[in-house]
């Protein structure tokens, strides 16, 4: 039987007629991918493809050869997450509810399995585990029990068709009072991935923790932050040894994260800092306990790391101080001279391996750039044949889509920022342009990548150049960039905006009476502090699922709930009520000039909805009019395609009034 996924591949050779001039439309902006993720069987027959239809992320398996198939389309409200193959002809899978544009759709820590020929439908773990989620129509020989924990793959066991290695964490590890009580902490299972039989293995001696198998399944790391937030990592010699500390950042102030044995299985490649403090590639002896620096970052830290066909050896590492960059370790690796010749192919865009078939032999080959939101191939290494599978938003072909130009800025006090600069399309030589400070949440660890952003790719399609900085707290330029800055809300953290808005101002891209500043979660917060320290600079902010209140903060919402959670907020805040409360935009209100807009979510976990409120009641007190845009169903950060083109068509007529040419500052613009 030919399925819907058939139609949907045809679908793709269909010639689009668009003139270039032509807007895209911001519902196309807010469109969710139609396609996430491909991965190809073993056997190299089948792919298993992560697919959007009617609106629900569903898992699709389709033949190769003749191109049947079908899809699997969760129960309720739950969507597909990820999946693996786990033998020629099962796949593995999770489910997942829906949480927010900005992040993956929470998982709900069950694990579901499939054949390719869509018998053996099951539910193998999870709190579901003794009735019927995933519609499963087989009946159990034995009744599950159901368990509240979630599972992730940590090993398919290559050579092992009947089990997989799983990581499993209770649900309550996290909710610890800090009066006492249990930790769970993580463990390590195998499971039979046909009848969901499973047994611990080993358990962490940390309460938050990963893990990492060696090239025979074995779990030989466990790493991660403990409840002080002191990063630890600790190895075991084979199955049944004890736990040993090899890495402590609270003796040596490092940290390093194994990433995968080499080979031979006599070194670990480990995340390092580099001889400049900015990010490394580093190899461990496990005989000598020591490390070799093989690769420096000078201005990035790698932000992705690749393996094999095998699975055994890192051949190539990735960076972004601006464009991806890509550094062979291995040059004479098989992959790295494929590599070489398929960045031929699509020269300027970023080109990955996302999975092949067991001999190597086929290869899901995926491209992307700031204007291609990922477009997936299929090559055949006997014939040198490559095809073209799947692409993500094939409205988006042939469109007018804006460039994102790396920038370098100074810090007042030195410190080098990096950013990216888009301009409209069609505009790229304009200047004294309305800009957006477009800002991203987190902040630690976060930052923003050279890669297709709808947000960006929207304010940009309507005339706006849009400005965004990983300022000091951000990810990929280093720990000690993150670590400075740790409770620097409102403070250091907010003069490197200020200084990257000066810096567009002063390049002649802005026109400093047309300037707004707009983030969601930190980035909401550092959009209405921007207006408070800066009321001259920006007409208006723009603060979305923001946290306007940082006592608050350490009292509502889902990271306060935990031991772990309060001693992070510790670090990152402090515990000077005083001075956070100065910093908290709903106390400074009156300092505000700007033209206001808030957005919030009525199921936001991470920053309730009581910070958008109080902004709004702060501002109404001195009054301010606040443009207010709230859905109660939403999470943190819109989901709904709806209700994000809603969000959008508002942001864009916000805008528009306020430093467009519909304003009485940008009445010259000609957007």
């Amino acid at each position: 039987m030919k399925s819907r996924l058939l139609a949907l591949l045809s679908a793709l050779v269909v010639s689009f007629c668009v003139q270039a001039a032509e807007p895209v439309s911001l519902a196309d902006f807010a469109r969710h991918s139609k396609y996430k993720e491909v991965k190809i069987s073993p056997d190299g027959t089948h792919l298993a493809i992560n697919a959007v239809i009617d609106d629900n992320t569903v898992l699709s398996i389709l033949n190769i050869e003749d191109s049947t198939g079908f899809s699997i389309s969760p129960r309720e409200e739950d969507v597909v997450v990820d999946f693996w193959w786990v033998s020629d002809e099962r796949v593995l899978y999770t489910l997942g509810t829906k949480v927010g544009q900005l992040e993956q759709p929470a998982s709900t820590g069950e694990l579901f399995a499939v054949n390719t020929d869509g018998k053996g439908r099951d539910i193998l773990f999870g709190y579901r585990a003794n009735r019927d989620p995933a519609g499963s129509t087989g009946s159990h020989i034995e009744k599950k029990q159901s368990e509240n924990a979630s599972a992730w793959m940590l090993d398919d066991l290559r050579d092992n068709d009947d089990d997989a290695i799983i990581g499993v964490r209770r649900w309550n590890w996290s909710h610890v009072a800090t009066a006492g009580g249990e930790q769970f902490h993580p463990e390590v299972r195998k499971i039979d991935v046909r009848s969901g039989k499973n047994r611990t293995l080993t358990t962490s001696p940390l309460v938050d923790a990963s893990f990492l198998t060696d090239n025979a399944g074995v779990a030989r790391f466990t790493f991660g932050t403990d409840n002080d937030q002191k990063y630890k990592a600790y190895y075991r010699q084979g199955e049944g040894d004890k736990w040993e500390l090899v890495v402590d950042e609270a003796q040596d102030g490092i940290r390093v994260y194994p990433i995968a044995f080499n080979r031979a299985g006599d070194g670990v490649y480990f995340f390092c800092g580099g001889d400049k403090g900015v990010g490394g590639l580093c190899l461990w002896s496990v005989a000598t306990r020591k490390f070799k620096l093989l690769w420096s970052g000078n201005e990035a830290a790698p932000t992705s790391f690749d393996k094999t066909f095998d699975g055994k050896e890192v051949y190539a590492l990735r960076s972004m101080p601006g464009r991806t960059a890509v550094t062979l370790v291995d040059r004479d690796a098989p992959e790295s001279k494929l590599l070489a010749e398929m960045m031929g192919v699509f020269p300027g865009e970023d080109v990955t391996f996302t999975s092949n078939s067991k001999d190597g032999k086929k290869v899901v080959v995926e491209v992307r750039s700031d204007r291609n939101p990922g477009t997936f191939y299929l090559y055949d290494v006997d014939t040198k044949k490559l095809s073209l599978l799947l692409s993500q938003a094939p409205w988006l072909e042939n469109k007018p889509l804006a460039a994102m130009e790396p920038v370098g800025i100074k810090a007042r006090d030195g410190l080098a920022l990096h950013g990216y600069l888009s301009k409209p399309p069609g505009k790229e030589d304009a200047k004294n342009l309305p800009m957006v400070v477009y800002l991203h949440g987190g902040p630690y660890g976060e930052r923003d990548f050279w890669r297709y952003n709808p947000t960006v790719q929207a304010l940009a399609s309507r005339g706006y150049a849009v400005l965004q900085v990983n300022f000091r707290g951000s990810g990929g330029y280093g720990y000690d960039f993150v670590k400075s800055g740790y409770r620097e809300w409102g403070a250091k953290m907010q003069d490197d905006v200020t200084d990257a808005t000066h810096w567009a101002i002063k390049q002649g891209v802005a026109d400093p009476k047309r300037i707004c500043i707009y983030g969601t979660s930190y980035g909401g917060y550092a959009a209405l502090q921007g207006a408070v320290r800066e009321p001259d600079l920006y007409q208006c902010a723009i603060g979305d699922a923001g946290v306007y209140d940082l006592n608050l903060m350490k009292k509502r919402g889902d990271i306060p709930q935990s031991l772990y959670g309060e001693n992070y907020l510790e670090m990152v805040l402090g515990n000077d009520a005083g001075v956070l409360a100065q910093r908290s935009p709903a106390n400074q209100a009156a300092l505000i000039k700007a033209k206001v807009m808030l957005i919030s979510g009525g199921e936001d976990k991470r920053v309730p909805p009581v910070h958008s409120e109080a902004m709004r009641a702060a501002l109404n007190k001195n009054g301010s009019d606040v443009v207010w845009l709230y859905q109660p169903s939403e999470g943190h950060g819109y989901y709904k395609e709806e209700n994000v083109t809603d969000m959008y068509e508002k942001i864009i007529a916000f805008l528009d009034q306020n430093i467009g040419s519909g304003s009485k500052s940008g009445s010259s613009n000609k957007n």
